[in-house]
């Protein structure tokens, strides 16, 4: 019996989530977007995702509310990705996930460590231990892991090699 794409039937809110982000690929593009990639090109290279893959979880994600569009050049028109406020929310369960995949399934240790900027702390939930607040995506820096692979080449690869801010904030 084949799967199907849907979870038609299902009366729950996690499967309508997983109707959103379930899909191969796409929370790994929500995880660029936090990261910063903004362009097609970007998440193309970082990720070395099939072209139709990428445009269909992205077409997905925007109609859905997590990532909306910004024009960045009128000739030729050209557009970035941004996370909405919807799509920021996916920072605890980003979080969660990576942190259950260090713990379980990495051999090699933390590709990246999360820290509260406000006071430099290790953050292995979203909320800070320290001070106990809890930590919105735009006040966490990214910092290289041990487990962090530094052969990959890439323009998004190597500028996530250095400390960095997940995202600004919200205007």
């Amino acid at each position: 019996m084949a799967l199907g794409k849907n979870y038609a039937g299902q009366d729950c809110s996690l499967a309508k989530a997983l109707e959103v982000i379930g899909e191969r690929w796409t929370f790994l593009v929500v995880r660029d977007a936090m990261y910063g990639v903004r362009r097609y090109g970007d998440f193309l290279a970082h990720l070395d995702i099939p072209r139709a893959v990428l445009s269909r979880r992205l077409t997905t994600l925007v109609e859905a509310g997590v990532l909306g569009k910004r024009r960045y050049q009128d000739a030729p028109v050209r557009e970035e990705y941004v996370l909405t406020p919807m799509g920021r929310e996916l920072w605890v369960p980003l979080l969660a996930l990576a942190q259950w995949g260090e713990r379980h399934l990495s051999e090699t240790g933390p590709r990246r460590l999360f820290c509260h900027l406000a006071c430099g702390s290790r953050l292995d939930s979203a909320r800070c231990p320290a001070c106990q607040v809890w930590v919105p995506l735009d006040e966490v820096e990214v910092r290289p892991g041990p487990g962090l692979e530094a052969d990959r080449d890439d323009p998004v690869s190597v500028a996530l090699r250095a400390p960095h801010r997940m995202l600004e904030p919200l205007p």
